[in-house]
């Protein structure tokens, strides 16, 4: 009976080595690995360690850590300022869903039908709308705060000066205030929407709006019925990064309001820094709204699927 020689088994044990290794390459966890690593480094990790804190009573100003269990939610939900940030970031985040996606639609029509027609000035267009998007939102809201100025002084009211209007007092009123912050974060975010929109207008072939014309459709019938059912899976998308994106909006009402006048500013996401590094340096309960956060964009993503009903299609 032979057997294999020294050098046989080595070339075999080599053999073996290349095929383990080949098998490994070409598994996709090995090119997943750094990606998945990361995750759980930079979002997992600080997720989890949220959780943990907003079931402690920690404070930066105290030397000991206590388990609560649901104190900090309980406080919350029993707490009128919650409830009055609540309303607030609601009034807000609605306003500028709708507006963003809107005035997103109407700019991605807009420079579609330029582009397709070859008029001049989409370009400009786009990159004015993007000079917007790519400017940090502390900036823009120190921009707005300097153009809101109620006196002669503020660019807008000195406009409105000279036909006989104002001054306004668009940050010192309470409801104005609010709309002076919508308008900001509108004027910044449609940016996205309109990228994101126009993205989607790209991929429609253009043989269903041929033969829509060719059974008599009009330029309503054929957004209606063709254009808008396109869409439906960048409009999901879009609207629920526009979601995030108005719920968790911290920066920009920072330097525009600060929240005020009177607390009529203040979102969620103001709220729960002023919990976790302001008076009382509370990080329980500001990790507490941070985990009530997540939770409320979670349940809005489940209910958007829902409508949308595009399971299939994403």
């Amino acid at each position: 009976m032979a057997t294999a020689g020294p050098d046989g088994l080595a070339g075999e044990g080599v053999e073996r080595a290349r095929e383990l290794f080949g098998r490994l390459v070409d598994h996709p966890l090995l090119w997943l690995l750094p990606t998945l690593v990361a995750l759980a480094l930079f979002q997992l990790y600080p997720l989890l360690e949220a959780i943990r804190l907003s079931l402690t009573d920690e404070e930066l100003t105290s030397p000991t850590t206590n388990f609560v269990g649901f104190e900090n939610y309980v406080k919350l939900f029993t707490s009128s300022d919650f409830l009055d940030m609540l309303v607030v970031t609601a009034k807000f985040a609605l306003s500028s869903i709708v507006l963003h996606v809107l005035f997103g639609l109407v700019l991605a029509l807009a420079i579609d039908y330029g582009v397709r027609r070859g008029l001049r000035g989409h370009l400009t267009t786009r990159v004015s709308v993007l000079l917007a998007w790519i400017v940090p939102g502390i900036i823009i809201g120190l921009i707005w705060k300097v153009m809101l100025v109620e006196s002669q002084f503020g660019a807008i009211n000195h406009f409105l000066g000279m036909v006989g209007v104002g001054p306004v007092p668009f940050r010192s009123n309470p409801d104005l205030a609010l709309v002076s912050t919508i308008a900001a974060g509108t004027w910044r975010g449609t940016a996205f929407a309109m990228i994101m929109i126009y993205g989607g207008l790209q991929r429609i072939p253009q043989q269903l709006y041929e033969a829509a014309r060719v059974d008599g459709a009009g330029r309503w019938a054929r957004f209606r019925h063709v254009t808008l059912p396109q869409l439906k899976p960048v409009l999901f998308v879009t609207i629920v990064l526009v979601t995030i994106y108005a719920l968790n909006t911290f920066d920009l009402i920072f330097a525009l309001t600060g929240g005020g006048p009177a607390e009529a500013t203040e979102v969620l996401a103001l709220f729960m820094y002023r919990k976790a590094f302001e008076s009382p340096f509370s990080l329980g309960e500001g990790a507490a709204v941070a985990v009530f956060m997540l939770g409320l964009n979670l349940l809005l993503t489940a209910v958007y699927l829902y409508l949308f009903d595009i399971g299939d299609e994403i």
